[in-house]
């Protein structure tokens, strides 16, 4: 039994992986939120905190084991200074707040991501005073299942294969192009595990649930439904100007994005899916298997059972 403090424990991810870790019964945990909380776990201890005070989160940070972020967005500060506790405290282990992919270059929106991996490297340049890893499942699997909800906390967030609607958005010549889909629940069971890992975490921690191309998504939907999917194919070079120009987009479902005026949204629209689609053509979300080989145990949904189960027997319309 170690003490592990959840920074961030509003997230959405974080309730996710949260609820893993209370379902071994081996733990203290301890959830901080910035404000009092509208969700009540049991076997959780909830502490309002406030992340610019460093005496205060140090004081928190006593006797913990293990620091796991969910604290994201631009504002980077929070993180170095939960880092900065994280040291003066002697935590042994700290996971940022990655849980989504690898490169992040291509990903405009995390940019803050890279400037922790980079303030994580500089503390320890000398000589370890931190041990961490990235927990990078690439895509969640949940989404495909939009407008259904899969678990207890995460959003249903629409991508550009809609299996609802029977419909996919593909950039012409990447249909071929491999991603990696990892159901949030097999996050959380990945994290508990890692937690009691006895070896040291290795810094890039990659949990492979299932890569997958665009074409297989494709052949997977149309072998469930039992329909076609009706594809609309986007030149790169439309979204190198951030001009989709395709007859719909998914929506803005992202927490982060839900605050967009509605002046503003078609716009917005077309500069996120432009960026994420591009991204999915530069192997962005394409992430390694180290938590897979160091726990090689580890059981993940596949995509095909995964669908079957939230589509099968419906026809798209």
């Amino acid at each position: 039994m170690v003490k592990i403090v959840i920074a961030g424990g509003s997230s959405e991810v974080g309730q996710e992986v949260i609820d893993a870790l209370v379902a071994t019964g081996k733990h203290e945990i301890i959830s901080l939120w910035r404000k009092e909380p509208d969700v009540i776990t049991n076997g959780v201890n909830t502490v309002v905190v406030d992340y610019g005070n460093k005496d205060q989160l140090e004081d928190i940070l006593q006797g913990a084991h293990t620091v796991l972020s969910f604290v994201g967005g631009p504002n980077v500060d929070v993180q170095k200074n939960i880092i900065d506790a994280c040291i003066a405290a002697g935590v042994k282990r700290f996971a940022p707040s990655e849980w989504a992919t690898s490169d992040i270059t291509t990903v405009p929106w995390y940019a803050g991501k890279g400037v922790i991996r980079e303030y994580l490297q500089e503390v320890n340049k000398d000589k370890k005073v931190l041990e961490y890893t990235l927990f990078q499942p690439g895509g969640f699997l949940n989404y495909l299942a939009s407008p259904q909800k899969t678990t207890k906390h995460l959003t249903p967030i629409g991508l550009h294969i809609d299996f609802q609607n029977a419909r996919a958005l593909v950039i012409d010549g990447h249909l071929d192009d491999p991603l990696t889909f990892t159901a949030v629940q097999d996050l959380g069971a990945a994290v508990a595990r890692a937690v009691e890992f006895e070896g040291e975490w290795p810094v890039v921690g990659g949990i492979s649930g299932n890569q997958i191309s665009i074409r297989e998504v494709l052949q997977l939907g149309e072998k469930i439904l039992g329909n076609p999917f009706e594809v609309e194919h986007i030149p790169v070079a439309a979204l190198e100007a951030g001009v989709p120009g395709t007859s719909w987009l998914p929506g803005l479902d992202h927490p982060s994005l839900r605050s967009v005026p509605e002046e503003q949204k078609a716009a917005v629209a077309n500069q996120f899916w432009s960026a994420y689609l591009l991204s999915t053509t530069k192997g962005a979300w394409t992430v390694s298997d180290e938590w897979n080989r160091l726990l090689p145990d580890l059981q993940f949904i596949g995509a095909e059972e995964f669908l079957t189960q939230w589509w099968g027997g419906k026809r798209g319309d």
